[in-house]
């Protein structure tokens, strides 16, 4: 695949349409005027210049989160063109940021393949920012012009003669009159989102540097990620802390005029898959076609190679898709010409001919591997055939489950204290941590809309565990059989008997552990409930003030000291558990939805979510233990 034509110049925008709803409705467009829809805005100015990289034309990206709240993108791309557009008669660095889907993307010859195309554009950036100003560095000058909430504060100027390197820079402010919950960029955030984009991109150097004025005791932080193995760097990354079965890391790189493929993958003796896919660096979370032909291949390759070496005899049945992909971490990245993105979160990749074209390549390529390196293919199929295994007897314990459950009849369990409604929109079903809290919890719901299923101690770590284990725990068997989405392949989100499932469990570290665990199960089980809004957490009370007449519920200990700051004086009470509150204050606290808070659990990035489930949940005691020395401070991943 070519770079597409050198030529960039104002005849390269196409102007689609304007700017005039994005201050009325910013969520249309970042989803959010929360954190997530904060963050968007760098990824949008960010992709651009990823974009620039993948054309051939930039090497280096340098993101600062700024002391005053802003941020500042500078990369060493061609610069955006600042000539007079043809069709608007403005400069095209105007037409860019101040007018909707105009790009280079929008045209032939400018971009051949395009990150960017799939996000709004720079111009909504602008459109969110109580400021934004951008100097580009090309044509012989550097180049400015300075906005106010997307609107010209000056014409393009030039600034400076230049007669060096070529490029962009974007700095911004988000505007506090769009973003009222925060307006503080997460360092982590960033700096997982730039890791991950200089994977994708071999050899691309970006750095990150936060300017702000850091806690005390703490140094100033910045990363530069720059990674010569691409995605080879990615898995061995994502597989820091699990034992791989076999030591080479898979990796295949093809380029055609169709596309660009490039696959690294390696089997670990983990019991869950941990697959990655991207298309023109969108993680296309909801798959797609070109994971449909990866899947596709590998099941072939590996079954062919199985039986070749006689590992599967004739009388066996060939490994099923999930029996080969357990304990498989992969990373397959797509760059395409005219990507067609679709399901709800537009990150699932449609192109019918990439299905093909995928299957085709990893047909000719995944053959010659195993055959070359045999003895680690002989490893990776015996991991499989124990996979077989398992999957059979964890289908007898499926099918044990329902008949024990009366999961076919539509029996639920005997200890769930069901809702009335049978609107599975307006119900909850609140996970109770303990015997002597579910009473409380039974007493202080709205029976209408609120279920209550109680849970003993601590649920099996399934993390450590195969799904024929976790089916044999009697806590499981009845969440499953109360959610009635069933579980993995067979989860089918529409079946869903309650549109909330709330976990409520002490305020402590004990009931911190015991929702990692639940929530640990639903990740890797029932990830469909998380990805479609439906698991929240109850945010119970640690403590109980009286301050004359009144009552003062306060969440944990930083919320007790900034209480304290006008209270000095008061003694708290501190709750031992959910169990010695009554059932008015677990009610007004925690379950009614006029008072309560409650947190809902997102995915918004999946590799980062299957590390840590790995960090906290799995074998490695070391790495778990710096984990927890490095976040304890942080209060949010008590809640993950």
């Amino acid at each position: 695949m070519s770079n597409g034509n050198t030529s960039y110049d104002a005849r390269d925008i196409k102007v689609l349409e304007g700017l005039e709803a994005v201050r009325k409705r910013p969520s249309m467009y970042i989803g959010s005027t929360g954190p997530r829809g904060l963050h968007h805005l760098v990824w949008e100015v960010v992709d651009n210049s990823v974009d620039e990289a993948m054309a051939g034309f930039a090497t280096r990206i340098d993101v600062s989160l700024l002391a005053d709240g802003g941020v500042r993108v500078i990369d060493d791309g061609r610069g955006i063109p600042v000539d007079v557009h043809p069709k608007s008669r403005q400069s095209a660095l105007t037409v860019v940021l101040s007018t909707l889907h105009a790009g280079g993307k929008f045209e032939e010859g400018a971009y051949t393949v395009s990150g960017g195309l799939h996000g709004v554009g720079v111009s909504v950036v602008n459109a969110l920012s109580s400021h934004l100003s951008a100097e580009i560095r090309r044509d012989g000058f550097v180049w400015g012009q300075s906005f106010q909430r997307g609107k010209a504060l000056t014409k393009v100027e030039k600034l400076k003669p230049w007669r060096k390197n070529t490029g962009t820079t974007i700095n911004f402010w988000p505007d506090n009159q769009i973003f009222t919950d925060t307006l503080e960029f997460d360092y982590d955030t960033v700096a997982t989102r730039l890791r991950e984009l200089a994977y994708l991109n071999r050899g691309l150097e970006i750095s990150l540097r936060d300017e702000r004025e850091p806690d005390e005791g703490e140094e100033p932080r910045d990363d530069l990620f720059h990674f010569k193995g691409g995605l080879v760097d990615f898995v061995k990354h994502l597989n820091a802390n699990r034992e791989p079965v076999h030591a080479h890391v898979i990796e295949l790189i093809d380029r055609s005029d169709e596309a660009e493929l490039e696959l690294a993958m390696q089997w670990t003796g983990t019991y869950t898959e941990s697959i990655l896919s991207f298309a023109n660096n969108i993680n296309t979370h909801e798959g797609g076609t070109h994971e449909e032909g990866f899947r596709k291949a590998m099941t072939n390759a590996v079954n062919a190679f199985a039986r070749q070496k006689g590992l599967l005899k004739e009388k066996d049945d060939n490994l099923t898709g999930e029996d080969i992909r357990e304990g498989l971490t992969a990373v397959l990245s797509l760059r395409v010409r005219n990507p067609q993105f679709e399901g709800q979160t537009k990150t699932k990749l449609g192109n019918t001919e990439i299905r093909s074209y995928v299957e085709k390549v990893l047909n000719r390529y995944l053959p010659e591997w195993l055959e070359r390196y045999s003895t680690e293919a002989r490893r990776i199929v015996e991991k499989c055939i124990t996979a077989a295994k398992a999957r059979e007897a964890a289908r007898k314990a499926r099918d044990l489950t329902r008949r024990k459950s009366g999961l076919e009849s539509g029996g639920l369990p005997d200890k769930l204290a069901d809702c009335s409604t049978r609107n599975p929109e307006e119900a909850e079903l609140f996970i109770v941590e303990g015997k002597s809290a579910a009473g409380p919890a039974k007493q202080g719901r709205n029976s209408h809309t609120q279920a209550v299923l109680p849970i003993r101690g601590k649920i099996l770590n399934v993390e450590k565990s195969r799904l024929a284990k976790a089916l044999q725990n009697t806590e499981i068997i009845d969440l499953i059989t109360a959610v009635g989405t069933g579980i993995g392949d067979e989860f089918d989100l529409a079946k869903a008997r309650y549109h909330k499932v709330i976990l409520l469990a002490d305020a402590d570290v004990d009931g911190s552990h015991i929702r990692t665990l639940l929530l640990t199960f639903l990740f890797r089980h029932m990830r469909g409930l998380i990805e479609g809004g439906f698991v929240y957490i109850a945010q119970p009370p640690l403590y109980r003030v009286k301050v004359g007449s009144q009552v003062h519920y306060l969440k944990d200990d930083s919320a007790l000291a900034a209480f304290r700051q006008d209270h000095p004086k008061v003694r708290p009470a501190r709750f031992k558990g959910l169990g010695e509150m009554d059932a008015e204050e677990l009610r007004v606290t925690t379950m009614d939805p006029e008072t309560r808070t409650l947190l809902r659990v997102e995915v918004e990035d999946a590799f980062r979510a299957d590390q840590l489930f790995s960090i906290l949940m799995g074998d490695d005691v070391a790495e778990r233990k710096h984990f927890i020395q490095q976040n304890a401070k942080d209060v949010r991943f008590l809640d993950i």
